[in-house]
């Protein structure tokens, strides 16, 4: 407990710097790093939580993994040699971000327990005023914003769910003080981290009821420890890079399935449905956990025991929609009651609209959320007409449906340095996107966006926003997203004064 006299005063003084950052996680310790490197020490990063690690910090439910392999699932300028596995656990992720933080000194830099509030551009003095919800307020002439789209949970609103008189979380916020061991557990959801978490406490549970909305498109993980022959191997600073650039093309060729080559998506779905018929033996269950899509058109999922799972005898899948939540039951729209003693949502996070719903006002009043009405939309996923000096990591249309995020987070970051860069040497303190070269950018990636599978392999999801426009991936070899903006064009750009 503070006393009176080392209380923080959340009211005083604006802290001022050229640059604030928003989170800690691989966009922002990114982009700290870069600014640091190009010798620009002025700024701060903010961040609601009281340690590093954004997703990799928040979510740590049973099981919780990456479907990159580890060696690129990293920064490519902070390698980490002695990854344990080819595919790493949460906690493995969230050692290694926390050492990033040290090994380039940024935590001096970091303003923690900073809930961002409210950004607005003020045009007469050029500058970002971003609110804490804690009260404290920040200035800069740049904000970048690397929050990343999967950090709302979203809980579905399900008739009577507030009744429910036992425990209830969603996986992103698991509660570890919840003893499962012998109780009847009813999972909601079976997206990308359902299928992690269920195999976990289906060895503990007393019974688990598994509702299921839309089967997903599951592959074998190819996941081992590495050896110790290997682990030497490496420590080689050239092997480790010929490795990684052989993991990353291993993960870009699979991009020409989701673009529309078929024969490539017949070859995955063909793997997954073998994949399927070697775990499950039962005919109908088999049936029920078979997609009714196109392999693609929603995330494609990688385990090596969900499917598994459901030959234990305390396992239930339950394919009937929710009807009602009781206090103590869940009924399904055939009348049937499940008595539960807890509840878990694996239903996946707000995603189309995730930025929408942050407070960001920019030239002449104009606030983000009217600037995306009509659905999110960036130059590169990165700058938006109307908001100088604004660059968002992560932004619409840079999701990936192959390959690591972190590569693309990395031409994301090097494209912004490029465009401040390149206002330094003109003299410009502020600067936007062309409407005009934004709104053609956006016009041709959406039609390229038609002819992948997301938009016509017969499914909706959360890559849509409610217009049915896919607003988060990137339609495309990330190879090519890298070439595109290892340089600016600042005549894309114009002065704002």
């Amino acid at each position: 407990m503070l006393d009176a006299a080392s209380a923080v005063d959340t009211s005083a003084a604006v802290e001022t710097a050229d640059v604030v950052i928003v989170g800690t996680g691989f966009s922002g310790l990114c982009m700290a790093i870069r600014q640091k490197q190009e010798g620009c020490d002025d700024f701060v990063i903010l961040d609601e939580a009281h340690e590093v690690g954004g997703t990799w910090r928040d979510n740590h439910y049973p099981g919780c993994a990456c479907d990159i392999p580890s060696h690129l699932y990293s920064l490519s300028f902070a390698p980490k040699h002695d990854w344990s596995r080819m595919y790493p656990s949460q906690p493995e992720i969230f050692a290694y971000m926390r050492d990033v933080a040290d090994r380039f000194g940024l935590r001096e830099k970091i303003r923690f327990g900073a809930r961002v509030e409210s950004a607005a551009w003020d045009d007469a003095r050029s500058v970002w005023t971003v609110r804490a919800s804690d009260g404290r307020r920040f200035e800069a002439r740049v904000l970048a914003c690397g929050m990343g789209g999967l950090h709302v949970p979203l809980i579905p609103a399900f008739p009577g769910s507030e009744s429910f008189a036992g425990p209830h979380f969603h996986s992103a916020d698991w509660n570890h003080g919840i003893d499962l061991a012998g109780k009847r557990v009813a999972v909601i959801g079976t997206g990308a981290s359902a299928i992690q978490f269920v195999p976990e406490i289906a060895r503990i549970a007393g019974q688990l009821h598994v509702f299921q909305r839309t089967p997903p498109w599951i592959i074998p993980r190819p996941d081992y420890a590495f050896s110790d022959r290997q682990l030497a191997r490496l420590k080689n600073p050239l092997y480790r890079r010929l490795f990684r650039a052989w993991i990353y093309a291993l993960q870009e060729i699979r991009a020409p399935a989701f673009l529309g080559n078929k024969s490539l998506a017949a070859a995955g779905q063909k793997m997954a449905k073998h994949h399927l018929a070697r775990q499950v033996k039962s005919p109908r269950l088999r049936q029920a956990l078979m997609p009714d899509y196109v392999m693609g058109c929603k995330r494609v999922l990688i385990s090596n025991d969900y499917y598994a799972t459901f030959g234990r005898p305390n396992v239930e899948l339950i394919t009937q929609g929710i009807a009602e939540i009781r206090p103590n039951a869940i009924v399904t729209q055939d009348g049937r009651v499940r008595d539960v003693d807890v509840i878990i949502y694996g239903t996946g996070f707000h995603t189309t609209d995730s930025l929408s719903s942050l407070d960001i006002t920019g030239r002449n009043g104009l606030a983000l959320r009217d600037a995306f009405a009509n659905g999110m939309h960036a130059h590169w996923g990165i700058t938006v007409p109307g908001f100088p000096n604004l660059f968002l990591m992560m932004g619409p249309n840079t999701g990936l449906g192959h390959n690591s995020m972190v590569v693309m987070i990395e031409a994301q970051v090097r494209y912004s340095m490029s465009v401040l860069r390149q206002m330094r040497a003109r003299g410009w303190r502020a600067a936007c996107v062309r409407a005009d070269v934004e709104a053609a950018f956006n016009t041709k990636l959406q039609k390229r966006l038609s002819r992948t599978v997301w938009q016509t392999g017969g499914c909706r999801s959360w890559y849509q926003d409610a217009n049915g426009r896919n607003t988060t991936l990137w339609p495309g070899f990330t190879l090519e997203y890298v070439w595109r903006t290892l340089r600016a064009r600042i005549k894309e750009y114009q002065e704002v004064t």
